[in-house]
């Protein structure tokens, strides 16, 4: 049904939420995980460049990408699942833009990702990158929730 998923993380509870739908979901289908981190170099602009210069805060961002997918593609695979991940960047892109090509490259067949369900205000100031790439995808996407605590 769904034999190449991809996941979107990042190192919210959110994603973790999804990781861990997509992780059942390949365990029960026998599907290959692909999970992808974005570095959103957008960010530079409103963050504390000034205090570093802005490659080295990108190269810190994309260290920390690579130490999140290695420690994702590595509990994945102890649990059986086939799974690899990618982290990627481009100044020019937003991240839902870099999820919707990398599912398009990757000839994903669904997506499964956290969102934290955002509304008002927050949904407009913040953005939803979800949201977003649940209206463009060419591709079903899960959206998964973190269970209210």
């Amino acid at each position: 049904m769904y034999s190449r998923i991809l996941v979107p993380i990042d190192d919210s509870p959110t994603a973790r939420c999804g990781l861990d739908e997509a992780a059942a979901l390949a365990r029960e289908l026998g599907s290959t995980l692909h999970l992808l981190n974005v570095v959103d170099a957008r960010l530079l602009v409103g963050e504390v460049s000034a205090y570093m210069p802005p490659d080295q805060l990108l190269n810190d961002w994309r260290a920390a990408g690579e130490r999140l997918v290695a420690q994702a593609v590595a509990t994945a695979r102890s649990k059986g699942i086939t799974v690899d991940g990618v982290v990627r960047c481009d100044p020019g892109w937003r991240v839902c833009d870099m999820i919707l090509e990398e599912a398009k490259s990757w000839r994903a067949e669904l997506i499964v990702m956290g969102t934290h369900g955002r509304r008002g205000f927050k949904r407009v100031a913040v953005g939803s990158d979800a949201e977003l790439v649940l209206r463009e995808s060419p591709v079903p996407v899960l959206l998964v929730r973190q269970p209210a605590q």
